[in-house]
């Protein structure tokens, strides 16, 4: 098997094609494709905890040691203005985000801080929509005690 910098050629392919749905994501807003666009689109596709730019950060820096904290918040400001994925404040001023940008609720549970994506269709849209209004954003948002923390308070 060929080597290319202690990496298999098989493992080169497998990450490009880990890769491509996001380069594809990139390139149709025309965005420049750059490495740490990439690992944060991946990090987002992969951790639907709603992390905030922090939780990115320190979870891409072990593994990319001269990704800044500046590129993780440039980039997130980039993608959120091409509607590639969505900012969230739930709770307080802290900013969490989000990569399904389908139309969705949240529900963030109050003892644990888990923000869960809730699919569930808004009643009022389609009276928005006849009205003529252009809807571009719908925040749906619960707030209670998730069914884990309410196991683990009656246990």
């Amino acid at each position: 098997m060929l080597n290319c910098n202690n990496y298999k050629l098989e493992t080169i392919i497998k990450m490009g094609k880990m890769f491509e749905k996001y380069v594809k994501l990139l390139k149709e807003n025309s965005i420049k494709v750059t490495p740490q666009r990439l690992e944060i689109l991946k990090y987002l596709d992969e951790h639907r905890i709603h992390p905030t730019a922090d939780q990115i950060y320190t979870g891409l820096k072990e593994k990319n040691p001269s990704l800044s904290k500046t590129t993780v918040y440039n980039s997130l400001e980039i993608l959120i203005e091409h509607s590639i994925i969505q900012s969230l404040t739930i709770c307080s001023s802290e900013l969490r985000y989000d990569f399904k940008h389908a139309m969705h609720h949240h529900f963030l549970c109050r003892k644990c801080g888990k923000i869960t994506d809730i699919d569930i269709e808004c009643p009022n849209l389609g009276k928005m929509l006849e009205s003529g209004h252009n809807i571009e954003e719908v925040h749906g948002y619960f707030k209670g005690i998730c069914k884990e923390c309410m196991k683990k308070g009656s246990g």
